[in-house]
């Protein structure tokens, strides 16, 4: 696949070397957790929604610097955006998002597709409990 980079770009170096969002939400309305064992790379996301929109989210990860600016990325692409809307992020949005990541390193992208679905799992369940 010619137009997929082999290396990283500017966009997932600065994400990498300037995560957004490290942290947890304090009182969080939903986590997700994602893990590849594979690799070993995790991913604990948190989000604080208001009114349909998620308001706030931040991340905790470890991993490649792949997985860090992927993190990263999804917390930037998630804030503000409504529920519904954040359950249609796929990887391949967060990997465009980064300018694009090696074939090899594609499952970081799953892993923050993994960890949104998961929060949004999340926060349905609890919805779910206060109804």
């Amino acid at each position: 696949m010619p137009n997929e980079p082999t290396y990283y770009g500017d966009v997932v170096l600065d994400h990498f070397d300037n995560p957004r969002n490290v942290g947890d939400v304090e009182n969080p309305d939903a986590t997700g957790r994602a893990a590849n064992p594979a690799c070993g790379d995790t991913l604990v996301l948190t989000l604080r929604v208001r009114e349909g929109r998620i308001e706030q989210a931040r991340f905790r990860a470890s991993g490649c610097g792949a997985s860090i600016a992927s993190s990263s990325m999804t917390t930037v692409m998630l804030t503000g955006l409504g529920v519904d809307d954040a359950r249609r992020i796929t990887n391949q949005q967060v990997a465009e998002a980064l300018g694009g990541l090696p074939p090899a390193k594609m499952h970081c992208s799953v892993l923050a597709q993994e960890a949104i679905r998961s929060a949004l799992a999340d926060l349905d369940s609890r919805r779910q409990g206060k109804a």
